[in-house]
């Protein structure tokens, strides 16, 4: 059975970096669309951005374009998402999760459990 587990969540000033990791297991990732999902204290979950298979399609949420970077690597069956100039407001815990049937992450499987970003003021 597939297992995401994310890691690289930690606190950081405005203005900083991070990179987030998405890492399956059980499961090859290949076949799938993966998302990175955010879920701010006392808000509901929201799609930042998407993958295609191969990497050959992205998506992002207008909040992030211009900062936030996703990629895969399929041979070690992970995803990133690369976070630059962060900012107070993507405080979350970020969640990835994979496209079960094409749909370029409006349906959703398979959750990991989240890493916590914390960004100071």
């Amino acid at each position: 059975q597939l297992q995401l587990v994310e890691s690289g969540g930690d606190l950081v000033q405005s203005g900083g970096s991070l990179r987030l990791s998405c890492v399956g297991s059980g499961v090859s990732l290949e076949p799938y669309a993966i998302g990175w999902f955010r879920q701010a204290p006392g808000k509901e979950r929201v799609e930042v951005s998407c993958i295609s298979q191969y990497g050959e399609r992205t998506k992002y949420v207008d909040s992030v374009k211009g900062r936030f970077t996703i990629s895969r690597d399929n041979a070690k069956n992970t995803a990133y998402l690369q976070m630059n100039s962060l900012r107070p407001e993507d405080t979350a815990v970020y969640s990835c999760a994979i496209d079960p049937i094409g749909t370029m992450c409006s349906t959703m499987d398979y959750w990991g459990k989240g890493t916590l970003v914390t960004v100071s003021s």
